[in-house]
């Protein structure tokens, strides 16, 4: 976009800002070293650099692009890691539970592709996203809802039922999936937003058929946060 972001710094404390909570849990880093925390030094350093390696007619663009990356897919990612770290009442439950929502938020852009294209008839955002219909969002979601459930229901072995904590129900697998299964869908569409104001149809080109790595991890960035504070409330 022209926009000139902090590239290299922004990508180095992206990765430290999704780890950090696992680096703490394993004292590679000191508890207090938060993605938080991490986010106000982003910030400062982005404002201190912005006055000797920018012009005055870009300088509020590259720090307000520069955080708006840090936080929109770091930042939001770490809390992937926070799922992951959650280990009760199994010491593999967030593994587990990481995997679920994984496989829920894909699963709603693989219901949301197939039901689009066979009865998509009804365009649900012609401005940002022509292709995406209103029949394959709501099949995408069913999809979710019913892959949720089949997860926890058809899981093989007896081990690994007692993975998932007690209230992780079929019926609230199939619950929760239903807000994971919509925040893929807005998720998707803002990264259109995105790839429409920079003029690209694909984030990348490292992941043949895909696009870039933004273009597959897209699905996580809304549903990462929410997913990890019904996980905790359960």
């Amino acid at each position: 976009m022209g926009l000139a972001p902090f590239n290299r710094l922004g990508l180095f404390l992206g990765a430290l800002i999704t780890l950090a909570p696992w680096a703490a849990a394993n004292r590679w880093l000191p508890a207090a070293i938060t993605p938080e925390l991490l986010l106000g030094v982003a910030v400062a350093a982005f404002s201190v650099r912005i006055l000797g390696e920018r012009e005055p007619h870009n300088r509020v663009e590259t720090l307000a692009w520069t955080m708006f990356g840090l936080v929109y897919v770091p930042f939001m990612l770490q809390f992937l890691v926070r799922i992951i770290l959650l280990n009760a009442p199994h010491p593999r439950t967030g593994l587990v539970l990481a995997i679920w929502l994984i496989a829920v938020s894909k699963g709603c852009d693989m219901g949301a592709l197939l039901v689009g294209k066979a009865f998509g008839r009804h365009q649900m955002a012609p401005n940002i996203s022509p292709k995406k219909t209103w029949e394959g969002a709501v099949g995408g979601v069913i999809f979710s809802a019913l892959l949720g459930a089949g997860i926890v229901h058809g899981l093989p072995g007896n081990s690994y039922p007692a993975h998932f904590p007690t209230a992780f129900t079929v019926w609230m697998a199939a619950l929760i999936a239903l807000p994971v299964a919509g925040l893929t869908i807005v998720s998707d569409l803002v990264e259109s937003v995105i790839k429409r104001r920079a003029g690209a149809k694909d984030s990348g080109a490292s992941i043949p058929g895909i696009g870039g790595m933004f273009d597959l991890s897209d699905s996580l960035i809304l549903a990462a946060p929410v997913g990890y504070v019904l996980f905790s409330l359960l």
